[in-house]
């Protein structure tokens, strides 16, 4: 079975929201490799040199978390999935949730739902969408 891991485009902002992350969700940024520290140095721009191509952040129970700086033209922002996360607890749910929208967009409140004790949608600072559920129901 593969390892589905969230990969993340940013424009210019990929260090940023991944130290947010990595303070947010408790993870640990494992690589965060700019172009002028990669391999590619000579053949990037200087002006874009300073820009992620790779980031990885490790998140508790063994998830990833990937992401790097978009080229300019390329970006078309971060839409059309959200990344859910599911924790045990309503409690741990809601204090993820709350860290994720600092800065954010809450677009559902936590509320109980037929499918979690609780249940919560936010759009972070950069423009992810995330969905968290606290501990999940039989269905």
């Amino acid at each position: 079975m593969p390892d589905v891991v969230p990969y993340l485009g940013f424009d210019g902002t990929c260090a940023e929201a991944m130290r947010f992350y990595e303070r947010a969700l408790d993870g640990k940024l494992e690589l965060m490799m700019s172009g002028a520290d990669s391999p590619m140095a000579a053949q990037i721009p200087k002006e874009v040199a300073h820009r992620i191509l790779h980031a990885r952040l490790a998140l508790p129970g063994g998830a990833a978390l990937y992401a790097g700086d978009v080229p300019g033209p390329m970006y078309q922002g971060i839409h059309g999935v959200s990344i859910t996360l599911n924790y045990a607890s309503a409690a741990e749910a809601k204090k993820y949730f709350e860290r994720l929208a600092d800065g954010g967009t809450v677009t559902m409140a936590m509320a109980p739902t037929f499918w979690a004790k609780s249940f919560g949608m936010v759009t972070d600072k950069f423009g992810a969408h995330w969905v968290v559920n606290g501990e999940l129901l039989p269905l």
